[in-house]
């Protein structure tokens, strides 16, 4: 077992040990990975950096002793509302990150349900392809989760959504879009099949959020999702992914402060005094609202129309190039930034195994997500991947070459974090 050392250590040597450390860490910098980092440019990692040291110390869990940044959450929160058509009633707060957004979502529908409905035994429903975290709330919560199948294009299935909804059911689930196939979920049926009970309605947002309001300014189609949509209570949406701030900060915004409150947590029996949280923390860094506050100050719609516009066009070309390789296909009709790669059977060549294709690939250099049913290479396409599309389409085409008929060992796809 390893032990602190006795004594302090210089910083220099600290400092080192640490660049060590990141040696077999991907090259997100190079445009080589396809998620998990979001690069701005350096203009926005400049501004990012400089709010990030004015507060690296501050504690979010009081706002009386810090107003700055009950400002900064509240201004964020207002800017993010205003993206998303929600009018002067909306309220909302800022998170650590997409699965505490969705936790507290679903933390306030089963309060809602039992506070307006007596809902004592909660249910809800989702599609296969909603994010995992609903599936951590639901087992937090108490809730039972309905999961129902996707149609073929991979959009959900409504028939079977309905199948599952009851009079015990506090939430059903759209995504816009959702993560395996970027597809966007048919939101207005949604929102009509929960208001048929009274369930809330949920629509993730965390990887469109800060990509769809813009798509849509740059003309590009994108069906009805946000607040515009009658009967959508609630929207997540993470600044950390394509709003280009560092991690962690994310949006959970209600249509009113009602439907905000069954969110907060509030206990006034207490000899330490009166406590109120409003999301999952209590003690929380104050450095990524400052830091979200900054870069979207620092870009402004303008800076994000241009951000967008670069990320769709990358994802355009992606799809493209793959769509023209022999054997391969992207799964489902997404036009936006998420691109899932998949075998296609429906060729006289040896069969690609995508899962040795992305180990040859990750030998070049490039990194995707691995997901299954079926095995998919998953590429989340923003503004980091700028200039190198091309030559990832080169290296794809060389990788599939050598990997026909070849077939992974490893066909593990973790996505998680166990030791």
């Amino acid at each position: 077992m390893l032990k602190l050392s006795h004594t302090g250590r210089p910083s220099d040597e600290i400092i080192a040990e640490l660049e060590a450390k990141r040696a077999e860490d991907v090259r997100w910098a190079d445009g080589r990975t396809f998620g998990m980092i979001y690069d701005g440019g350096p203009s926005v990692h400049e501004v990012a950096e400089r709010a990030a040291l004015l507060y690296l110390h501050e504690n979010a869990l009081n706002t009386k002793a810090f107003p700055s940044l009950g400002a900064i959450q509240s201004e964020v929160v207002g800017w993010t509302a205003r993206l998303l058509h929600a009018d002067a009633e909306s309220a909302g707060f800022l998170t650590s990150g997409g699965t505490e957004s969705i936790l507290c979502a679903v933390l306030a529908a089963r309060e809602r349900g039992r506070n307006e409905r007596q809902v004592t035994e909660p249910e809800m429903v989702v599609t296969e392809t909603a994010h995992a975290a609903f599936h951590k709330a639901a087992h937090l919560f108490g809730i039972k989760l309905h999961k129902t199948p996707v149609q073929s294009d991979w959009t959900a299935d409504l028939d079977a959504m309905a199948d599952q909804i009851n009079d015990r059911t506090v939430l059903v689930v759209g995504s816009a879009p959702q993560y395996p196939q970027g597809l966007i979920d048919p939101i207005p049926e949604i929102a009509a099949l929960a208001a048929q009970v009274g369930a809330h309605c949920h629509v993730d947002a965390c990887m469109g959020g800060f990509v769809l309001p813009f798509a849509e300014q740059l003309g590009r189609p994108v069906p009805p999702w946000d607040f515009r949509v009658e009967g959508v209570d609630s929207i997540s949406a993470d600044i950390h992914k394509l709003g280009y701030a560092p991690k962690g900060v994310s949006v959970i915004l209600y249509r009113n402060r009602g439907l905000r409150r069954n969110q907060t947590f509030v206990f006034d029996d207490w000899l330490g005094g009166f406590y109120a949280s409003p999301n999952l923390q209590g003690s929380r860094s104050g450095m990524p609202m400052a830091t979200a506050w900054a870069v979207m100050q620092h870009l402004g719609l303008e800076g994000y129309c241009a951000l967008t516009r670069d990320t769709l066009e990358n994802a355009d070309q992606m799809r493209a190039g793959i769509r023209n390789i022999e054997g391969l296909q992207v799964l489902g009709d997404s036009h936006y930034h998420l691109v899932a790669m998949a075998s296609d059977s429906r060729t006289e060549h040896p069969p690609i195994d995508v899962f040795a294709l992305g180990d040859a690939l990750m030998r070049r250099g490039w990194y995707h997500d691995r997901q299954k049913p079926p095995d998919t290479l998953h590429s989340t396409v923003s503004n980091t991947n700028a200039g190198v599309i091309e030559e990832y389409l080169r290296d794809l085409e060389a990788c599939v070459e050598e990997t026909r008929g070849e077939r992974a060992a490893d066909r593990s796809t973790e996505y998680s974090t166990l030791e």
